[in-house]
């Protein structure tokens, strides 16, 4: 039997960071935001579904998305961002479902699905058991405004976009305190795996 996990946390609170300590346990991670990239690329039936839903002015000269430009047009607006999580969602599940069934046929014992939105799109049901990577607001908001050169109200629109990193970690089967340095959520991170009786290498 395979193990599916689920990865996930908010904006800033270093799941990204977590996501490739997996590496260090042999563990093959699927990445939801890699996927969001690839079924945008011009040609992938996503892109031209946006592009027809948000016109022309969202494509850089080369026709590839300007997701900067699309971000401030969806992050301000809540119903064409549920517009473009309608599009992108159903695109990148289809392809996620597609690349973890691969995995399990290959015979993985544990596969990561690192899913930023996991709670917010509802996808429990595609995981066994849940991580979230925790970081405390302030912390994220200063991470935030360093990262992206975004002001406090830019920082405090996208964190708020989302469920409650608090709220996540009650819904979790595991949670990553993430406010302290790489090596003690590495530590944690280990700790999880062996109580998930994860037969990895390094355990």
């Amino acid at each position: 039997m395979t193990l599916v996990i689920g990865l996930t946390g908010s904006i800033a609170s270093g799941k990204s960071t977590v996501s490739l300590m997996f590496d260090d346990f042999n563990v093959p991670v699927i990445d939801a935001d890699k996927l969001a990239r690839e079924v945008v690329y011009p040609g992938e039936e996503a892109y031209e579904e946006v592009v027809r839903t948000f016109g022309n002015g969202i494509l850089r000269e080369d026709n590839t998305l300007d997701r900067k430009r699309l971000g401030e047009i969806v992050f301000t607006d809540e119903s064409k961002r549920k517009q473009l999580n309608g599009i992108l969602h159903p695109a990148i599940r289809k392809r996620m479902t597609e690349k973890r069934d691969a995995l399990i046929a290959d015979g993985a014992k544990c596969v990561v699905l690192d899913i930023p939105l996991l709670f917010e799109s509802r996808l429990e049901h595609f995981v066994d058991k849940i991580i979230v990577v925790y970081v405390d607001e302030e912390i994220q908001l200063n991470r935030l405004m360093e990262r992206n050169e975004f002001t406090k109200e830019e920082a405090l629109q996208r964190i708020h976009s989302q469920m409650p990193v608090k709220e996540k970690a009650n819904l979790a089967d595991a949670v990553i305190d993430n406010n302290g340095s790489k090596f003690a959520s590495l530590e944690q991170l280990e700790k999880i795996l062996h109580e998930w009786k994860v037969k990895i290498n390094n355990l």
